[in-house]
């Protein structure tokens, strides 16, 4: 057993990279205010430049198509609620977005149907494929947004979004993409996307936690959600975090090497997948075959509780989850798995997986000798209360 605890959450957020950590005792003497004149707030506004053009760089856009924000959540509530307010929310009333998306996007968009708008919701079958024919049914002049994200934090289905995004665009609509599982997962051009809108968050790709950014596409409408100063040329208030913002510029340059990440990361879920359904009778990943990112399993273990699981793997040193983090409390299964077609039981019994830049084919050894022992354990357990209720 390796020394623990070892990491296997990495889509609910990811450690700082190990160069960070270092870079940022060096900007801690640049505390400035980036909207002063002086001195001391020009040293500030230039690590918020130079970030701004390493993100812009990494990802094929402008600098000034990006919008420093707190995070995912706060960009998609920004993009989506604003544009309920925009010109062309007068005649376009409709909205379209996937049964599977962040919470955040997900309530987002409960906002809109109390504000008037229709939401259709389409879904995906349980290979992560998108019902297409409903999608192009409900796609008409009356729909202002479609916002799908590009890969999916539980399973790691890519959705196609270019493709969706030239059918949206075919009918007048707007297209977003929540990218916030995507970047550092797999290489990114918004501007090949094609998408007018974009979000994503810097603790996903190693950089500090509370700073993300919207891609507004040059010319389209964008609503100041965050009222105040004149931050950001007027489009979101507030004075900017310094630190993190940095940190993302920093992580950007990063993401060059992302086809040897890339092959790393997938080479080791691939081993993982085959291991499980080796070693641990009926196990099952779900949309096995679909379009993912590298670094995400989704593992049906029939016959074991998630939590029950998950806590028995914490004990052993290893840190993973059922699900979201941002849905970790709730009594009730996975509503990603059970939208894809997952019973109730699959949904409990699903374990989420994911990997990292950092992770080791040692670490993923050991975390299947654990997963195996534990998972017969439980299921034994389980076995002999089933007979105890059930004697012949």
């Amino acid at each position: 057993m390796l020394n623990g605890p070892i990491y296997f959450d990495y889509n609910a957020t990811s450690p700082i990279h190990p160069e960070l950590q270092e870079k940022i005792v060096e900007w801690l003497p640049f505390w400035g205010n980036p909207s002063s004149v002086h001195a001391h707030g020009r040293q500030a506004k230039k690590l918020v430049r130079e970030a701004r053009q390493s993100i812009a760089d990494a990802l094929g856009v402008s600098p000034l198509e990006l919008i420093f924000t707190s995070g995912g959540s706060e960009g998609n509530n920004t993009v989506i609620c604003g544009l309920l307010f925009s010109a062309q929310a007068e005649e376009r009333k409709e909205l379209i977005t996937t049964t599977i998306e962040h919470p955040s996007v997900t309530r987002a968009m409960d906002f809109a149907e109390t504000q008037g708008f229709k939401v259709h919701r389409i879904e995906v079958n349980r290979q992560g494929e998108l019902d297409f024919f409903h999608f192009e049914r409900v796609l008409s002049e009356k729909t202002l947004l479609v916002s799908m994200m590009l890969a999916n934090n539980e399973t790691g289905i890519l959705l196609p979004i270019k493709k969706i995004a030239t059918l949206a665009k075919a009918r007048g609509a707007l297209m977003h993409t929540d990218a916030v599982q995507a970047i550092g997962k797999i290489n990114i051009n918004l501007g090949d996307l094609g998408v007018d809108y974009a979000t994503f968050s810097g603790h996903k790709f190693y950089a500090l936690k509370g700073t993300g950014a919207i891609y507004a596409r040059r010319g389209q409408e964008f609503f100041n959600y965050i009222h105040g100063g004149g931050q950001e040329r007027g489009r979101r208030a507030g004075t900017e975090n310094v630190l993190a913002i940095a940190s993302m510029g920093y992580m950007a340059h990063k993401l060059q090497k992302m086809p040897e990440h890339y092959e790393h990361m997938l080479e080791l879920r691939d081993f993982f997948e085959a291991q499980i359904l080796q070693k641990i009778p009926d196990a099952e990943i779900t949309s096995q075959k679909a379009k993912r990112v590298p670094n995400t399993s989704s593992v049906i273990l029939p016959g074991v509780h998630g939590e029950s699981l998950l806590m028995s793997l914490d004990i052993k040193g290893f840190s993973v989850s059922t699900g979201s983090a941002c849905s970790s409390g709730s009594s009730e299964p996975s509503v990603v798995l059970r939208n894809m077609g997952l019973t109730r039981d699959e949904a409990q019994s699903s374990l989420r997986v994911s990997m990292g830049w950092m992770t080791t084919r040692e670490e993923v050894e050991s975390f299947i000798e654990a997963l195996v022992s534990i998972v017969d354990h439980l299921r034994n357990i389980k076995n002999r209360g089933d007979s105890r209720a059930n004697p012949s």
